[in-house]
């Protein structure tokens, strides 16, 4: 029988580890020199084995390592309780240390020394004791630093605590490669990140944020929410890790399976009210390439048109129950500008795909939009509808403003669990429609946080999701049932509109 590539690699460690480097492979580290087993394979004499996720977060870390020099690296991992963490965490910092060259340096971040201390460098410890002896006597584990013998004053990792007061845990780290490690990431202040930025952009960087997403703001909330087409993000759930299911019954008795404990210790999801977020993350993260029928009407596009010059103009679609593609985004156009992209737009779209209402934002820039839209001869000029999101909400007695009843919509698309957005393409959107907070006015009406506001809180504007919700304020514009449709059984979809 043939032996497969790991197979081969842990009958010569030293093969393994000379590959390791050469292809800068942290998973043939991981099973080549430390000896562990990938996960489904036979284990009778119990050796360590990796976890699915594991291996799929080490073939992430792999990718970002491999390009460190042509963009830095980042990779954030959400997770649940005893999933295996401070090992996976372990295995990327020997790897690095043992492989990567003598101008290294590994700092690892938390907020607190005993978390370091009782948690990850014991791990660290634990994991050079099984390596083969040529390597393991290379490194020296100290209290709070493990440093490579031959070069210990530039290849070493580093233990160091961060907190509001004292952000400056990443500065004076400067080394051809850098990898940087957020340990338990909720608890680490944004201070840090913000003056540690020079480190984590110098070319050679990679950056690992991985803990219990403990709460719904801050930096680690950021790089699964506003900041994911920078971070690389995994979210792993202690249902799905056999070994870490040993407390999911006493957290369900002691806080119930709707608590945020069991959202946090187990699914490794945010808490639902640290923050007012309108749509929660793992509500729009689960319709991501979702299998559903699609709705059986026509479809409605939603525009929002940039107000200032770093806006953008963002053209969203959506079906019933299905955005169709990703948003499509313009810049530095103006109103008839953004119209003849439009009608370009509808006059190349198949004729089954076409809208049969367009609704565009008219507040500002958008009123000329919708002006030339109607111009005598424009093909789409009977189906534009003027929204001005201002105007008190029509339909929703809770909602302060038209704006907010359409957010509401949305949240209630995504709440459904019946709808889809494609798998790829889609992440500014996604980072835009689950950043937003919502609050009450004196009378008792949701507001949701303005556009403004958001764009002071966070450095940009929500253009992908204005868009997207604009799409709400159109109409049900059912097809004509078929002889397949009906056969079918389907019904119209509530979310036709």
């Amino acid at each position: 029988m043939r032996m497969t590539t790991h197979e081969a690699a842990r009958a010569d460690w030293r093969a393994a580890l000379v590959s390791a480097i050469e292809h800068e492979d942290p998973l043939l580290f991981a099973t080549g020199v430390l000896g562990f087993l990938m996960p489904g394979e036979p284990n009778p004499g119990q050796r360590p084995q990796l976890e699915a996720w594991q291996v799929t977060a080490l073939k992430k870390f792999r990718r970002a390592w491999r390009r460190r020099f042509e963009r830095p690296g980042r990779l954030s991992i959400r997770a649940g309780h005893g999933v295996g963490k401070s090992c996976f965490l372990a295995v990327c910092i020997l790897y690095v240390l043992v492989c990567a060259g003598p101008d290294t340096k590994v700092p690892v971040v938390a907020n607190s020394q005993d978390q370091l201390r009782d948690a990850l460098w014991p791990e660290i410890a634990k994991w050079i004791a099984r390596l083969p002896d040529e390597v393991r006597d290379a490194l020296e584990w100290q209290k709070e630093r493990v440093v490579v013998r031959e070069a210990p004053e530039s290849a070493f990792a580093v233990a160091r605590t961060a907190s509001v007061h004292r952000p400056e845990a990443l500065q004076g780290i400067h080394a051809r490669n850098v990898l940087a490690i957020f340990e338990e990431a909720s608890g680490i202040p944004e201070q840090t990140v913000e003056s540690g930025i020079g480190t984590l952009s110098t070319p050679g960087a990679v950056a690992i944020a991985c803990g219990n997403p403990t709460r719904a703001s801050g930096f680690f909330h950021a790089t699964h929410t506003r900041l994911r087409d920078v971070w690389d993000t995994m979210a792993v759930s202690s249902l799905d890790v056999p070994r870490a299911r040993g407390h999911v019954e006493d957290v369900i008795r002691l806080y119930g399976k709707d608590s945020n404990k069991y959202r946090v210790r187990v699914l490794g999801e945010f808490p639902t009210h640290d923050d007012d977020v309108v749509i929660p993350l793992e509500w729009v993260e689960a319709a991501r390439g979702r299998d559903v029928a699609i709705s059986h009407c026509w479809p409605v596009w939603g525009v929002d048109v940039a107000r200032f010059g770093d806006d953008r103009t963002v053209l969203a679609k959506r079906q019933g129950n299905t955005l169709l593609e990703p948003p499509i985004a313009w810049s530095k156009l103006d109103g008839p500008q953004v119209a003849g992209r439009i009608i370009a737009e509808y006059e190349r779209t198949a004729t089954d795909r076409q809208p049969r209402e367009i609704c565009v934002d008219v507040i500002g820039v958008g009123s000329s939009v919708v002006d030339h839209l109607r111009l005598p001869g424009s093909p789409v000029r009977h189906i534009v509808t003027a929204v001005n999101v201002a105007e008190a909400a029509p339909n929703d007695e809770g909602a302060h403003r038209l704006r907010d009843e359409l957010w509401w919509r949305a949240r209630e698309w995504f709440a459904s669990r019946a709808c889809t957005i494609p798998a790829a393409g889609c992440e500014g959107l996604i980072a835009e429609l689950t950043t937003p907070t919502y609050d009450f006015t004196v009378l008792g009406k949701r507001v949701v946080e303005s556009k403004d506001e958001y764009k002071r809180r966070i450095g940009q504007s929500s253009d992908a999701a204005d868009a997207f919700i604009m799409t709400f304020a159109g109409g049900t514009h059912l097809r004509e049932p078929t002889r397949r449709w009906r056969d079918e059984g389907a019904a119209a979809s509530p979310w036709a509109a």
